[in-house]
């Protein structure tokens, strides 16, 4: 599938056919398909045709604008700002004969450019803890001015002069890496984080963080509900407040200074930051503070470098790759501790997600705080925690972990779409369709440990169920492609095709079969082309049927009432009757409660996204499922879903709460 390009716009003024052109200031957010929109800078004036739509709930943008066309230039942005795209697109040219890894990694940390990223790699950061080093963050801010603070000293400038200099590096570094509201929070955070460091006093710096927090929000209201805002914020918060104080208990203890102040840091701001996470991903990470501690020696050397590469660029194109070759040292050193963590056993333990989870784990961080000012109760809770984590560790090592051993289907989390994996053996698969974006299914396979696919199925080629297909074929090799007879709509089969490369895309009717390393799977429907339903690409979508070791699934793709009351008259209640069910089209109310009763399955398992904009999983349908006996569980609320064979039954293994967007 194409990409998509979605830019942050203001609207100046609107006009649509044969009506007279409104003009306004509002913010609104263009998704293009051309890779036009992509090389775009902050400040050019555009022109675009598309379809206006309105915002989502909670979104404080006017409009979003669906554009097909390329922008047309209209007016150019400030030398300033073409200045910095072309520094920025230096560091690019001196990375690009760099490994991928680190390569992809160095841009994103000095001016915030992911497109190299490997989406595996942020996984890895995501789950040790290090996200905030995989783009611009306060810290790089507060590296770079730090440098400059310190070299105009050296010159015995007087106060003025070093703040006038440091706040014109400070709005440069801003410009150098687009001042994208993640990059402003992070250079409003890291200025005021700089501020209590140098000047050592807190209380000064205290005021100022409310101050900025207060601000920022007056300009981008939205700020109120990012978690990103948030984390800057509690970070920066236990920076100054808890990082002082327990520095400066460490060195009490005999500790030397540098090494107090690295436990410090990280320590006090994976405290500050622990609650928010753990709501937003439903665990507690135990390999987040030695992760960051780890790359704290990393950070400053690949900032440092980083920028030196972009700088010299325009002028010394030797030298900056001479410096990006440097700073990949350091960002290779990043990799490694994000990669290395990420598979540490029980490196997560569960934690309840959303505001209740955030709320327990924020009253039990202050309630351990204040109790360990007690030497007594300290060297109690220190042997308390000492002891749960140790008693943790086994159970968690010895468990099955993930995937679960006798697993005989996985839903994979990837939002309002369908990605089902069956085992074939060792590192094998057959995957049936791949969600709506790539890094989403790319992910579920690799936790999957799912290395080789020995069959693709497309149940159809809706977008939610082929976005995603380019992640299923990313470093695996795959042997065969399959899709329905039904060529709408022709963009997606188009997709999956050009995905597929040299592997043909074969088409499967009612009556195909396929066996591999125990697993049988046949073709149920349609029995013939469906014409004139309520959605014909839907009622002519592959419904599958699967034995894996003894148990039978029944994938429903996303078959209606149509195609599901024709499977049941010619086929008989027998043939669709299934262990677990695949909840056709991701719960909606287009379902023949016949046909649901008939499967009669232990387990239904609902792919769908959560707050999504078409109301599923209809209730009603939920609440049959349940009635009839069926155990009903969604990845919107689990995440990936694991069928097992529990020998005299089936149980559920959820892997935990889906990301966020």
């Amino acid at each position: 599938m194409p990409a998509t390009y979605l830019v942050a716009v203001e609207l100046v003024m609107i006009r649509a056919d044969e009506a007279a052109p409104v003009r306004l200031s509002a913010r609104g957010l263009v998704l293009g398909s051309d890779p036009g929109w992509r090389g775009l800078l902050p400040g050019q004036r555009v022109t675009a045709r598309g379809k206006l739509m309105p915002p989502r709930g909670g979104d404080l943008r006017a409009a979003v604008a669906s554009v097909r066309e390329p922008p047309t230039l209209v007016g150019e942005s400030s030398w300033a700002q073409r200045a910095a795209g072309v520094l920025r697109a230096g560091l690019q040219r001196a990375c690009e004969p760099l490994p991928d890894r680190p390569g992809g990694l160095l841009p994103g940390l000095v001016v915030g450019d992911t497109s190299r990223l490997d989406p595996a790699l942020e996984d890895d950061f995501r789950t040790t803890g290090m996200t905030h080093l995989n783009a611009v963050s306060g810290a790089n801010v507060a590296i770079v001015v730090g440098v400059v603070l310190f070299a105009v000293r050296r010159t015995r400038a007087g106060p003025v002069i070093t703040a006038l200099v440091c706040a014109a590096v400070l709005v440069g570094f801003v410009i150098l890496a687009r001042p994208s509201p993640s990059v402003v929070r992070a250079a409003a955070m890291g200025a005021i984080g700089l501020l209590g460091l140098a000047s050592g006093r807190s209380r000064a710096a205290l005021p100022a963080l409310a101050a900025g927090v207060a601000v920022l929000i007056l300009v981008d209201p939205e700020l109120a509900a990012d978690p990103g805002f948030a984390l800057s914020v509690l970070a920066t918060s236990g920076l100054l407040l808890i990082a002082p104080v327990w520095r400066d208990a460490l060195r009490r203890r005999g500790c030397p200074a540098g090494l107090a102040e690295a436990l410090a840091v990280p320590a006090a701001a994976q405290v500050a930051c622990g609650p928010v996470v753990a709501g937003l991903s439903g665990t507690v990470s135990l390999v987040a503070v030695p992760a960051n501690l780890l790359a704290v020696p990393a950070i400053a050397p690949a900032t440092l470098l980083g920028v030196g590469s972009a700088v010299l660029s325009p002028v010394w194109p030797a030298g900056a790759e001479f410096a990006a070759w440097g700073g990949h040292w350091p960002a290779r050193w990043l990799v490694l501790v994000a990669t290395y963590g990420a598979r540490v056993p029980a490196g997560a333990l569960p934690w309840p997600g959303g505001v209740a989870g955030a709320v327990l784990l924020a009253v039990v961080t202050v309630g351990l705080l204040v109790a360990a000012r007690r030497p007594l109760i300290r060297r109690l809770v220190t042997v308390v925690a000492l002891g749960g984590v140790l008693g943790a560790l086994p159970v968690r090592l010895l468990a099955s972990g993930w995937p679960p051993a006798g697993w005989v289907v996985v839903a994979c989390a990837v939002g309002q779409g369908d990605a089902v994996v069956l085992p074939a053996g060792k590192g094998s698969a057959v995957v049936v369709d791949a969600g709506p974006e790539p890094n989403a299914v790319d992910h579920c396979l690799r936790r999957l440990g799912v290395r080789r696919i020995v069959l693709f199925v497309a149940s159809h080629f809706h977008v939610d169920h082929i976005g995603g297909v380019t992640g299923v074929f990313r470093g695996r090799e795959v042997l065969a492609v399959a899709g329905p007879d039904w060529p709408e709509p022709p963009a997606g089969r188009s997709a999956v095709a050009a995905a597929a490369g040299r592997v043909p895309l074969r088409v499967i009717r009612y009556g195909w079969t396929y066996e591999v390393a125990g697993l049988e799977l046949s073709v149920l429907g349609p029995i013939a082309p469906m014409r004139g339903t309520n959605s014909d690409p839907n009622n002519n979508s592959l419904v599958l049927r699967a034995r894996v070791d003894g148990r039978t699934v029944l994938l429903a793709g996303d078959a209606e009432t149509e195609e599901q009351e024709d499977l049941l008259h010619h086929l008989g209640p027998e043939a669709v009757r299934a262990d677990v069910l695949k909840v056709a089209h991701h719960g909606s109310s287009y379902q023949s409660p016949a046909f649901v009763d008939e499967i009669d399955p232990e387990v239904a398992l609902v792919s769908v996204g959560r707050d999504n904009d078409y109301g599923h999983p209809n209730a009603s349908l939920l609440a049959r499922l349940s009635r009839g006996g069926a155990r009903v569980v969604r990845t919107d609320q689990s995440g990936d879903i694991a069928a097992v064979d529990a020998g005299r039954g089936l149980a559920v293994v959820a892997r935990g709460s889906p990301p966020t967007a």
